[in-house]
């Protein structure tokens, strides 16, 4: 049945019915969009056209130590007041822990002061920073095209994405938690405190040596935007391999429980977050 124009029912010839449902099946389904599609031989064959970053890396501290003072970030006066008195507090042999209670150090104070390796990993559509230490250092620049989300979600070492202009990975990342410390030693560095956003342009500036030229917007601690460089170079020998480190570990002492099994114990901390070492039992 249909309306008719002055609303007096009208009958629908059953074969019409029959016939309309017959080109609905038999129209063709459009096929689902394929969001994250596999990787081809070709986008493997790809990576081979990419500079070398394979081996192990590891940072530079005489470069890091000396940019402390030749190339500071640009505080504001409230940020440079607890700067100031961090340094002294180290200066006195009471340094403040920045990187406690096992977080990560967060991008991007692991490129910026980190004394440990990394590797780097490249694949389709993706390039992966995997640090030793801390069991949870991992940083993944997507360069598959993919944007920011639209929906800000915040983590330590935010969103990454990246473009490869010639030899150089120029990377964007956003969405940083607050708390996440700008740090320029592991006892001097703030909370970023919310919208920092940080441009990489990582590249090799010798066979062995990988440059990553940082630009950190931080407007709620800095005056302007910071630019500063840190130097990785490369160890190639099979001596050099990244080791498990989980940070928990170094908070905990082995012993053997009153059942012989093996366990893991807190140990006493001082009121500055060091260890206090006990003898074993």
């Amino acid at each position: 049945m249909r309306v008719g124009p002055l609303g007096s029912l009208v009958a629908v010839p059953l074969a019409m019915i029959v016939a309309t449902s017959m080109a609905w099946a038999q129209a063709p389904k459009k096929a689902p969009t394929v969001i994250n599609p596999a990787p081809t031989a070709q986008d493997w064959a790809d990576l081979g056209k990419l500079p070398d970053w394979s081996g192990v890396w590891n940072p530079k501290i005489t470069d890091q130590d000396a940019q402390v003072k030749t190339n500071p970030p640009p505080w504001n006066e409230a940020a440079a007041k607890k700067i100031e008195f961090m340094f002294a507090e180290e200066k006195a042999g009471r340094p403040r822990l920045i990187f406690s209670y096992c977080l990560p150090e967060a991008h991007p104070s692991w490129m910026l002061i980190s004394h440990n390796a990394m590797e780097i990993l490249f694949t389709p559509g993706r390039v992966t920073l995997l640090g030793e230490s801390d069991g949870n250092r991992i940083r993944r620049i997507y360069t598959d095209g993919r944007g920011h989300p639209e929906i800000s979600d915040p983590t330590f070492h935010g969103h990454s994405i990246g473009h490869w202009e010639g030899d150089t990975l120029v990377v964007d990342t956003v969405d940083i938690v607050p708390q996440a410390p700008l740090a320029v030693s592991e006892a001097a560095g703030l909370p970023n405190n919310g919208d920092m956003h940080v441009i990489e342009r990582i590249h090799l500036a010798d066979k062995d040596i990988l440059h990553d030229d940082l630009e950190i917007i931080a407007p709620k601690i800095l005056t302007k935007p910071w630019k500063t460089t840190r130097i990785f170079f490369r160890q190639r020998a099979r001596k050099f391999d990244i080791v498990e480190g989980v940070c928990e570990t170094g908070d905990l002492a082995e012993r053997v429980n009153a059942e012989g099994d093996s366990v893991f114990v807190p140990v006493e901390k001082s009121v500055w977050g060091h260890t206090i070492a006990v003898p074993a039992k």
